[in-house]
């Protein structure tokens, strides 16, 4: 038999038994759409994550220190200040040291716990944030330690609702001394989430305020403590060397030649590896969904075996008639193949259809967004064929063994 005659034999089998087919196939649509579609997802929530990374500034750097936190910081507000020297450090733009506080923040009646950035007027641009309204925080308020805040539009939502809270009074504590009255400025541009905190929940006073007037953790030799300094490079080229330029001079004023007691991490460096663990999360979920594929595989083989034992006379009558072991053998693997290829493309439509309804869609709180790309889809269908034809080849096998004179006799 030429291919032609072995496919549409292949076509008019599988549609004389269309209840079967439909069912072999139904696990292989499942399948396939599952895999894709739980994929996609992962695919959505790291690229929705790598953005949201990336809006921060791909050449920003974090030093902080060693001990993690800033009561007993190896750092200091004069090593932010050392950063910034053309000669030294030609490859560092801006500095933005802070200082983390927890505290309550009260206005009228309304209070809510949250965190305290002291922090200096460079922030705003090293962190890549925009003001909402009124003004951030200025270098002559960080000189006269004024008692100025800045509050992120959630902090702002709650404690004054729909007043604008520019030029209202809050009054802020952390716990180690009496409350002081704050006068807020300005309130930040929502800009959601990170992995780094959501500014939208946070007060933001300068770092001298935080220090001199919140809470007090002195060096020995009585310099000011910041808990991390902010480090925007000035091209994302010259990462490497902004990096190597802060090690050396941090290391000259802390006068250490082995370990240091600080750490600088990229940004870049945290994309990397947040997108190296969320491409072995999403490879998990689709080997998860996988699972339903190998089901379906199963299906086939199930369906395969059947409706050889019912076709036993009529494989007996074509090998009486002909037809050699090799047309049998490719005759029931094509039509595994069949199956599994269209119910691979079936699944394929489905599970991007259903990524495309998912998209962007709220659901449980969490808004959902979907990447569908074409190499999971081409991958789920190729996986889903190669199954098809693992699990067809044992039917037909053992269909093309037949012997013709044994096939005429069975009942």
């Amino acid at each position: 038999m030429n291919p032609i005659e072995v496919l549409a034999t292949a076509i008019s089998s599988l549609g004389a038994n269309k209840l079967r087919t439909i069912l072999a196939l139904l696990g292989i649509v499942i399948g396939v759409a599952a895999v894709i579609s739980t994929m996609s997802v992962g695919r959505g929530a790291q690229a929705q994550v790598t953005a949201t990374i990336q809006g921060l500034g791909t050449n920003l750097l974090f030093v902080r220190p060693t001990g993690g936190g800033q009561e007993g910081s190896g750092l200091t507000l004069d090593d932010a200040y050392s950063l910034i020297d053309a000669e030294a450090a030609p490859s560092v733009a801006r500095v933005a040291p802070e200082i983390s506080l927890a505290g309550t923040i009260v206005a009228g009646r309304e209070s809510t716990f949250g965190q305290v950035l002291g922090i200096t007027p460079e922030f705003l641009s090293v962190r890549n944030y925009e003001m909402g309204s009124g003004q951030f925080i200025s270098g002559i308020q960080v000189q006269n330690i004024s008692e100025v805040a800045v509050l992120g539009p959630e902090i702002a939502e709650t404690l004054f609702g729909f007043r604008d809270p520019v030029g209202q009074t809050v009054r802020i504590g952390t716990g180690t001394g009496s409350p002081r009255h704050f006068t807020v400025i300005g309130v930040l541009e929502s800009r959601g989430g990170s992995p780094f905190g959501n500014l939208d929940s946070y007060a933001l006073i300068p770092i001298t305020t935080a220090y001199y007037r919140l809470e007090s953790q002195r060096t020995v030799q009585g310099e000011v403590t910041v808990g991390s300094i902010n480090v925007q490079a000035v091209d994302v080229d010259l990462i490497d060397t902004a990096i190597a330029e802060i090690d050396t001079i941090l290391r000259l004023r802390h006068r250490v030649t082995d370990t240091p007691d600080f750490t600088i991490a990229s940004q870049q460096a945290t994309i990397d590896t947040l997108t190296d663990t969320q491409e072995t999360f999403v490879v998990f979920l689709g080997v998860i969904a996988g699972i339903s594929l190998l089901v379906g595989g199963i299906g086939i083989m199930n369906i395969m075996l059947v409706s050889v034992t019912e076709r036993i006379r009529e494989i007996g009558i074509r090998k009486a008639m002909g037809a050699k072991k090799r047309d049998i053998l490719s005759q029931f693997v094509l039509e595994a193949v069949l199956l599994s290829f269209g119910g691979g493309l079936v699944g394929a439509v489905c599970g991007v259809g259903v990524s495309r309804f998912v998209d962007d869609r709220e659901l449980g709180g969490q808004t959902f967004q979907t990447v569908v790309t074409g190499d999971i889809t081409i991958l789920a269908i190729v996986v889903s064929v190669a199954i098809g034809l693992f699990f067809g080849i044992y039917p037909a096998v053992r269909a093309s063994n037949l012997h013709p004179i044994e096939a005429l006799r069975y009942e």
